[in-house]
């Protein structure tokens, strides 16, 4: 199931310990607590109160994962669909002017929001854009970030999934195909290397019903059942990577994890645009930037601004907006 944060206060038909379950209210009220005895002498300068509004108020508006550490992105729904938007918003301007980068260098931008974030993690949403080609070979903005986001989100699932399809292509049996936990995580490089020896890949009808089966008793999130049966059903057979980046390439579940606009429109984000030229306009009129002028004779060699410091040292930038997509080069196979 796609978990997203409920736009209404307050479900009658919930319980108590549901309602908090669903809402991760405790998950964040600990954290508001911890984080302010941590920092108290900065934020009890303002009031408690306040401290406690604005900490909601991002949690609500999906900045709070802003520069937090990686086991906090990813304890939650919200969490991660919030760190997913973030990296949308922060670097679609890469996007917009057509660069392609290499899995290292998208490494880098998301320690930039996140310095704890592992590289594994980038390595597996890699694969499913390049599938059999090198590592180091370049992707676009919108393939990379589409691919992130089904890894990222559905990790757990994605962590099952390969297992099961590890035994369905070794030839056991789908009664005996063991549902996997969680330290199956080292199954995904393997399920690569299988794949170049076996393109023609497993059963998709058979593939499905063990994901259905693992579905009905999945604590974490995953694609909806419905979505699934449409991937599979365009084929007889289906391979790995094939049937995640069919997951990647459906509209359904992209709105379903509710992060990201639909591809075309990707890159179209009018208020952030607004926002870059009015900061561009700041600098080309600053005082700093006269001052050299001022001293008749004396020039100032033309200084290249750091992107990554500038990026890194930005506090917590506003990004309420409908955000948007983007046509890409496709480095598909």
């Amino acid at each position: 199931m796609c978990t997203k944060m409920n736009p209404d206060r307050f479900n009658p038909t919930l319980s108590v310990d549901e309602y908090l379950a669903e809402t991760n209210v405790l998950f964040y009220l600990n954290d508001a607590v911890t984080q302010l005895l941590e920092h108290k002498e900065e934020y009890t300068q303002f009031g408690i109160v306040r401290y406690f509004a604005e900490y909601f108020s991002s949690v609500k508006n999906g900045n709070h994962v802003l520069f937090r550490e990686f086991g906090y992105i990813k304890a939650t729904a919200h969490n991660r669909a919030s760190f997913i938007r973030v990296l949308w918003r922060c670097f679609r301007q890469i996007g917009k002017n057509g660069d392609l980068l290499a899995m290292l260098e998208y490494s880098s931008l998301l320690q930039l929001l996140c310095p704890d974030f592992p590289v594994e993690m980038v390595q597996h949403a890699a694969r499913i854009v390049l599938m059999d080609d090198a590592m180091d070979c370049l992707m676009s903005f919108s393939d990379f970030l589409f691919s992130f986001q089904i890894q990222f989100y559905f990790e757990e699932f994605l962590e099952s999934i390969a297992v099961i399809y590890q035994d369905l292509l070794s030839g056991k049996s789908p009664n005996t195909v063991i549902v996997p936990t969680s330290t199956s995580v080292e199954q995904l490089p393997q399920v690569a290397t299988e794949e170049t020896e076996a393109q023609e890949g497993v059963d998709s009808s058979v593939f499905g019903e063990c994901i259905e089966g693992l579905c009905e008793r999945f604590k974490h999130n995953h694609p909806s059942t419905s979505a699934i049966r449409e991937v599979l059903e365009l084929t007889q057979r289906v391979t790995f990577y094939g049937f995640v980046m069919a997951l990647v390439r459906h509209e359904g579940i992209n709105q379903d994890i509710g992060a990201l606009p639909n591809k075309s429109e990707l890159l179209i984000d009018p208020e952030m645009d607004q926002e870059v030229e009015k900061l561009i306009a700041q600098i080309a009129i600053s005082p700093t930037s006269n001052s050299s002028s001022s001293v008749p004779g004396h020039k100032e060699p033309p200084r290249k601004a750091s992107p990554r410091k500038s990026l890194h040292h930005r506090k917590r930038i506003e990004m309420e907006s409908d955000g948007s997509t983007e046509e890409t080069d496709s480095s598909e196979n």
